[in-house]
């Protein structure tokens, strides 16, 4: 067995400089990953045709969060969410939104799905009937959303924002359709 070359290049380097040279480089490492992550947010991680409308990009998001919930992914779900983001329960009362019900941030939401969506064990979600209004970096959906047979027509409205050039959901309000007693 050889011994390995005596290499000279780092014996001459001060032992800060060499560590300050390694931190720099897992700076880098970090951030690379950093970017990538959020280039997979939202409808940016949905392997979209380059040149996709908004349109079809928000629809897209709103179609892969009902096909993620049936699969109960809850990581690529969240990924479809704004850091910021909350789901609201209307209780069917459009008008009044101080018996509303609130999820704030990816953390209740992702609670919410573990505990609440995946042990109903919904073997379809689709949304349908979208009506989607775009301003600027924000868009508004109201959508006819079914559970399996559950079906709330116009009982959805979703909000999304564009972020980095990615659709991601900001907000959903549910049971927006009144229920007469």
């Amino acid at each position: 067995m050889r011994p390995l070359p005596n290499d000279s290049r780092w014996k001459n380097w001060p032992p800060g400089l060499l560590i300050l040279s390694i931190f720099i480089a897992l700076l880098a490492v970090a951030a690379c990953d950093e970017s990538q992550q959020r280039s997979m947010v939202g409808s940016c991680g949905l392997n979209l045709v380059t040149d996709s409308s908004d349109a079809a990009a928000i629809t897209a998001v709103l179609t892969a969060e009902g096909r993620l919930v049936v699969a109960q992914e809850i990581d690529a779900l969240m990924a479809l969410w704004s850091e910021e983001g909350y789901v609201a329960d209307a209780k069917h009362t459009p008008e009044r939104t101080d018996d509303d019900q609130f999820w704030r941030g990816v953390d209740a939401i992702r609670h919410r799905y573990v505990r609440t969506v995946f042990p109903g064990a919904p073997t379809a979600v689709a949304p349908s009937d979208l009506e989607i209004a775009i301003e600027g970096d924000r868009a508004t959906v109201t959508a006819t959303t079914r559970i399996g047979d559950e079906v709330a027509t116009a009982g959805d409205r979703w909000v999304l924002v564009k972020q980095g050039g990615c659709w991601v959901i900001e907000s959903l309000t549910y049971n927006l359709e009144v229920v007469e007693p």
